[in-house]
């Protein structure tokens, strides 16, 4: 049991390592680990713990940390990540009593490093085990106080604050440091919902309907990833908030859909579903490994009306006519700063003049596709960022350069609990305070036949 733990903290290290210092995705290095490591449940959970935790709280670990570091002239990035991790479990875990986490800190640092890694690693934890951590409450400026409280880039909670001002920006600051429940797809067409909850809570799943969807559910407690439903394809994992898409999209059976951007597929997937595996869903990627994902899943679900492709979205009147498609969905490029709960490394890895970079692509691909939509027809457009330049912004934007489309009220279509964040001529911005969901805007323009 011990050196299982120590494998996972091991392990826990070395994803950290990677997504800090190298850039890489925490949601797919874990996910890619778990399943080659073959951890117990108990020991996924672990895993999942530590990497989440430590990344969501980096900045307020180093706040924490760097009265007992700031002498040491160089620290090798994998014993920073190394102390940030021990620190999240003395401070914020309390399963296991800090002398254990301390002894299995110096371990690590003896097996990775050396006798003088292990007693520095030593020497700072029981320093902050004696001493305690500064208060963040010292921080005179607001702003600057809820960055590092909450672990957010600084210019990112000015940005916020500046756009929805400080109560919100702090109602989502914090929201974005708790962990969210997992959601799923049922696959309508081959199983109903209730069948599903009944199998899942018959086997010990704590579970409950999405109001997002009728094919959602909300799973409390349990670990879906290796159920048979699956694996089996009767459901599919995919957010609350990305299943309105599909559901505001008034889709029909013989309905010819374009999804302009479908990488990894769960919209897809789930528009193919609502025209009941009729019509024609044409899906496509910029990267080629990445529509090949779409297909993967559309034959996990048992879907045959998906056609996937790579290619540029920005340049698909090179593959089809004017007024080709009843339906266009953008789930644009975005900077993601509405998915922060689940993919933690995002807040660190964006820059604001990346938000003005995506806005130019997303614009690209609206004028292209625009198009494309028949009179009469629907344009749905979606990103997973909560910020009003790529969402308001765009949206306003592109009504000036193409009048003949106009923002429809889709504001009775929305679950009661949503209503109320419906803005009149621009969309729906969902917060990640709203539900337990992602951060998500999503709006419906009608093409004119004026």
């Amino acid at each position: 049991m011990r050196q299982m733990t120590d494998t996972v903290r091991a392990t826990a290290l070395n994803l950290l390592t990677r997504v800090g210092e190298e850039g890489g995705f925490s949601h797919v290095l874990l996910d890619r680990e778990i399943g080659k490591q073959r951890f117990s449940s108990a020991d996924a959970g672990l895993l999942t713990e530590l990497v989440y935790g430590t990344l969501q709280h980096r900045d307020l670990l180093h706040y924490w940390l760097e009265p007992s570091i700031k002498k040491q002239k160089k620290i090798s990035p994998w014993v920073k990540w190394l102390l940030y991790m021990s620190l999240y479990q003395m401070k914020m875990l309390d399963r296991i009593p800090d002398h254990a986490i301390i002894n299995e800190a110096v371990d690590i640092s003896k097996r990775k490093g050396h006798k003088g890694i292990a007693s520095f690693t030593n020497g700072v934890l029981r320093s902050i085990q004696r001493n305690g951590v500064p208060s963040v409450e010292e921080i005179e400026d607001e702003a600057e106080r809820l960055a590092i409280k909450t672990s957010h880039p600084l210019w990112l909670v000015k940005r916020w604050i500046s756009q929805y001002g400080y109560e919100a920006t702090e109602d989502m600051c914090r929201t974005n440091q708790l962990r969210m429940n997992e959601s799923i797809r049922v696959q309508c067409l081959r199983i109903s919902r209730e069948d599903v909850l009944a199998e899942l809570r018959e086997d010990g799943f704590e579970v409950e309907e999405s109001g997002f969807s009728p094919q959602g559910i909300i799973i409390h407690n349990g670990n879906i990833v290796n159920h048979r439903l699956l694996k089996e394809g009767f459901v599919t994992i995919q957010d609350q908030s990305s299943m309105l898409v599909a559901e505001l999209m008034d889709l029909k059976p013989d309905h010819v859909v374009l999804d302009a951007c479908a990488a990894p597929g769960g919209k897809s997937t789930h528009i193919a579903e609502k025209m009941a595996n009729e019509g024609i869903v044409y899906a496509y990627d910029l990267h080629k490994k990445k529509a090949d994902l779409i297909k993967e899943k559309a034959s996990s679900l048992q879907l045959t009306n998906i056609h996937t492709e790579g290619y540029d979205a920005r340049k698909l009147q090179e593959k089809h006519n004017d007024g080709t498609f009843d339906r266009i969905l953008i789930d644009a490029p975005c900077s993601g700063f509405g998915v922060i709960r689940s993919k933690p490394d995002i807040k660190y890895s964006k820059e604001e003049k990346d938000i003005y970079r995506l806005r130019e692509i997303q614009d690209a691909i609206l004028d292209h596709t625009a198009e494309l939509l028949k009179q009469e027809g629907l344009l749905v457009y979606s990103t997973c960022t909560v910020d009003v330049h790529e969402n308001d912004h765009a949206v306003q934007d592109f009504l000036e350069r193409h009048p003949e489309f106009e923002v429809e009220n889709f504001k009775d279509a929305l679950p009661n609990f949503l209503e109320h964040r419906f803005i009149e001529g621009v969309g729906l911005q969902i917060f990640p305070q709203d539900a337990d969901s992602d951060g998500f805007f999503v709006t419906r323009l009608k093409k004119s036949s004026k």
